[in-house]
């Protein structure tokens, strides 16, 4: 018979092991949450605050970092604040500390010393005719799991493009490019999907990193064919892209896609859910529980996602814009595609633009890339 003391010992080492169990699995689901529960229009992990020091006549003087000297335009939000940044004025007066930016337009809200705020690739808040002047219609597009919100910009063309955000954004980012493809007299259906504001929730409540959203992007497909397009483009971004290639390799109407626009994709989901795990300051040992925790609480598997972005498996014409900074997903993933199918997918590379801002960074740049890519197409 075991003595009381020893018995005592083994129960409260059991205990002490299921405890020490129960925190993992605890906080491999909490990492996880950094990619499945990333809010729609709420800054990446990825994303620093910033301090605003100071503004003045079309200026704003921010704290100095990395990020508040990114090249190009920016959306500068906080709560119930919204403002558009253009380029970083070096001749302009400031501390050692901070950097100053032109201020071009608070759009929401107000800045004031002492506010904390992140960037975002978000430039434009509203719709279409308040933020753009472009006459747009409000869409209902019915989705599996009902009543998807679109806004619709008309245009003379039979070719539509449908655009489609990512990570961290809603459906007002793709407005960036809105005004270029009016220019263009291209159709556009802009998207909002499962988990978005005004859209469906999603069963579990969670993300799925285009694995189960695409199937919006389908229906939205669907609908703009009824409605009178004769081919499609879809324009992706982040998980929107990944959306736009499970869209590609699975729709029953994949004939009628034309060509696909897959900014900042995410190729590998594992791998940007590492990343944004990583961001959260989760330590190396528990990563490998975040992926396994997402795969089990969201079905997602390793091999759908490759399988989709498989270079054999691509049928259309392909832009990828993405860049070596991007701490989300990985440059090298696109550049490998772009290798493997150099007749039918090119790769337009943007230097120091973080996750989904291939347009901020170079808007002039990523708009004639995309001008020669869409031109055949139209």
């Amino acid at each position: 018979m075991r003595p009381a003391k020893a018995t005592a010992a083994a129960v409260t080492a059991v205990a002490a092991a299921l405890g020490t169990a129960a925190a993992a699995v605890a906080a491999g689901r909490f990492a996880s949450d950094a990619a499945l529960k990333a809010p729609a229009g709420r800054p990446l992990p990825t994303e620093p605050r910033l301090t605003v020091h100071a503004t003045a006549a079309g200026q704003v003087s921010l704290t100095r970092a990395l990020a508040s000297r990114r090249p190009g335009t920016y959306g500068l939000s906080a709560p119930g604040t919204h403002a558009v940044v253009g380029p970083v004025l070096e001749s302009a007066p400031h501390e050692a500390d901070t950097v100053v930016r032109r201020l071009e337009a608070v759009t929401h809200g107000s800045l004031e010393p002492g506010d904390r705020v992140w960037l975002t690739p978000q430039v434009h808040i509203g719709n279409p005719s308040s933020a753009l002047g472009l006459d747009h219609a409000d869409v209902d597009i019915a989705g599996e799991l009902g009543s998807l919100p679109a806004w619709f910009v008309p245009g003379a063309r039979d070719t539509w493009v449908i655009t489609v955000h990512g990570l961290g954004t809603t459906r007002e980012h793709p407005m960036v490019v809105m005004d270029f493809l009016h220019r263009l007299r291209v159709p556009v259906l802009d998207l909002a999907y499962r988990g978005d504001p005004g859209a469906p929730r999603s069963p579990d409540g969670l993300g799925h990193l285009g694995e189960t959203e695409w199937r919006d992007l389908d229906a939205a497909l669907r609908h703009a064919v009824r409605h009178g397009a004769r081919r499609v483009v879809l324009h992706g971004w982040s998980t929107g892209a990944a959306m736009c290639l499970h869209t590609a390799a699975h729709s029953a109407l994949r004939d009628r896609i034309g060509g696909l626009v897959l900014d900042s994709p995410v190729l590998h989901w594992e791998t940007t859910l590492r990343a944004l795990a990583g961001a959260r300051r989760t330590p190396g040992p528990l990563l490998p529980l975040a992926v396994r925790a997402a795969q089990g609480r969201t079905g997602l598997r390793g091999d759908r996602l490759p399988a989709a972005a498989d270079p054999g498996a691509l049928r259309v014409p392909t832009l990828l814009l993405h860049g070596p900074d991007d701490a989300v997903a990985p440059w090298a993933l696109s550049r490998r595609l772009a290798e493997q199918r150099p007749e039918l997918v090119s790769l337009h590379t943007v230097q120091d633009a973080p996750h989904g801002a291939m347009w901020n960074a170079d808007p002039a740049g990523y708009e004639e890339a995309l001008r020669r890519f869409l031109t055949p197409l139209l």
